[in-house]
């Protein structure tokens, strides 16, 4: 899939694989919390369209906030400091947390972000993650839900971006740059 310039894309997880992933992610997590509200929370940008599937499929009173931090900038390297850039809406203490993530990956985000969302007092917190590349594990850390594994490669869509772009492709895809 040709895209601008010398970027290359290939499919590595169709729509349809997403979808049907989504549906059971989603039944595991309303099976877990059998008749208990759920509160996800979105790491913004990239779980925003996971997120919006997931909900939809849980079948369990929910509520849903979003957080944002950032240790990528505009590269393909984590630059491995994480800062909040949006923080949560309201008091999580007493919730059952999901916190709901892209990719992931070296783990340094997410174990940043446990760490402070543990510090809120939920009653129970736990990891949905579309996608784990564990071969890049940097920190600790494992996700409760996980849609796909994946092999250490820098993907797009769904969500995932590459400089902000790509984000809205349907499939999760390979991104190959040319050389810098």
């Amino acid at each position: 899939m040709p895209v601008g310039g010398q970027e290359k894309l290939k499919i590595l997880i169709r729509r349809a694989a997403i979808q049907k992933r989504v549906h059971e992610v989603a039944q595991q997590i309303t099976r877990d919390f059998r008749g208990q509200r759920v509160h996800l929370i979105g790491v913004l940008k990239g779980a925003c369209i996971f997120l919006s599937d997931l909900v939809r499929e849980i079948n369990l009173e929910t509520s849903i906030d979003f957080i944002a931090v950032s240790s990528y900038g505009k590269g393909k390297q984590s630059s491995g400091q994480v800062r909040v850039l949006k923080d949560l809406d309201s008091s999580i203490e007493g919730l059952n947390v999901v916190l709901v993530e892209d990719i992931l990956d070296t783990g340094l985000t997410l174990s940043y972000l446990l760490r402070i969302i543990q510090q809120r007092k939920p009653k129970s917190l736990r990891v949905a993650a579309l996608l784990d590349k564990p071969s890049r594990r940097l920190k600790d850390v494992n996700g409760d839900y996980i849609g796909f594994t994946i092999p250490n490669e820098f993907v797009v869509g769904y969500g995932l971006d590459y400089a902000e772009r790509f984000r809205n492709l349907k499939d999760v895809c390979i991104l190959n740059l040319p050389p810098e």
